[in-house]
């Protein structure tokens, strides 16, 4: 098994490679191996000896011995205690025998409860059966069952807490599993509804470039007649039943002057006539400016 550890030796190349391995620390893992694989009745297997692979190994090995010298430690008390305990309960196994106590004298039922009475120390993990080792033991029970009953009533609170927030979840899932449902159903309709619009929006969209036209058109009819902000349709009402007024007062003129049409014309008298329409129709204008003016006032 040497031999095997031997034939992977790095030593030989070590001087001439120059890579500075510990001579020491490979000495010292591969005793370490020797005794690990011999413990198991295995042979080392090859390998390639590296920096960092003996490194890797010199701490596995410097772990496993001080556990190792740890466990042998511990292992030593606890036979040296058995010893102790064996050697205790031979002295008492003798003191019984000499007062007349031994277990082979006694009752079924006093080995019974003796033990009982020793499980149930064991039970407690308590050193010995003395009362107050018991008493003890129970009150350390009794404090670690309040600690419980208190975690178990936090425990109880959060669960139902939990159990509140679950149930409104699940609530809120089934409400929504119903409004989804319903926008799917609601799908189909809002989609051809899109359509639709996609077909009679070229259609809005001329209609619109027409009601455009149609504004401008009518907004450059207004300018041109005069039309302004202040004029309302109190004052166009008013104006329109003066017109009436006014047509009523020309009327019988009008069919006047349509009788003297067959008759032959007179300049004279034409110069008169035509100097009276003037005067008439001066008087007219300035009545009506009287009216929009006398409108224009109430409305303001």
């Amino acid at each position: 098994m040497s031999d095997l550890v031997s034939g992977s030796d790095p030593s030989g190349s070590n001087e001439s490679k120059g890579s500075g391995f510990d001579a020491a620390r490979i000495q010292e893992v591969k005793a370490w191996l020797v005794s690990q694989f011999d413990a198991v009745g295995k042979d080392v297997p090859e390998f390639e000896y590296t920096p960092r692979s003996i490194a890797h190994l010199h701490n596995i090995a410097s772990v496993s011995q001080a556990k190792t010298q740890a466990a042998g430690i511990v292992a030593n008390d606890l036979r040296q205690k058995a010893a102790e305990y064996r050697s205790q309960a031979a002295r008492i196994r003798e003191l019984l025998e000499n007062v007349g106590l031994a277990q082979e004298s006694l009752p079924s039922s006093i080995v019974g409860s003796a033990q009982v009475l020793a499980s149930v120390a064991n039970l407690l993990n308590i050193r010995d059966t003395e009362l107050s080792s018991f008493l003890v033991s129970m009150g350390d029970l009794s404090l670690r069952k309040c600690g419980v009953e208190e975690k178990r009533a936090k425990v109880q609170k959060e669960s139902k807490v939990l159990l509140d927030y679950t149930r409104k979840a699940i609530a809120r899932l089934t409400y929504l599993k119903r409004i989804l449902a319903q926008l799917e159903d609601e799908v189909a309709p809002c989609e051809a509804q899109i359509e639709n619009w996609k077909t009679n929006l070229p259609l809005l969209v001329s209609k619109e470039r027409e009601y455009n036209q149609r504004y401008s058109n009518y907004k450059a009819l207004l300018n041109r007649v005069g039309y302004a902000p202040e004029i309302s349709h109190g004052v166009l009402v008013e104006m329109a039943e003066h017109r009436k007024e006014m047509e009523k007062k020309t009327k019988p003129i009008l069919d006047t002057l349509r009788s003297y049409q067959d008759l032959p014309p007179d300049k004279a008298l034409a110069s008169l006539a035509i100097e009276d329409k003037r005067r008439q129709f001066a008087a007219a204008e300035k009545y009506l400016e009287e009216v929009l003016q006398s409108a224009l006032s109430t409305t303001d």
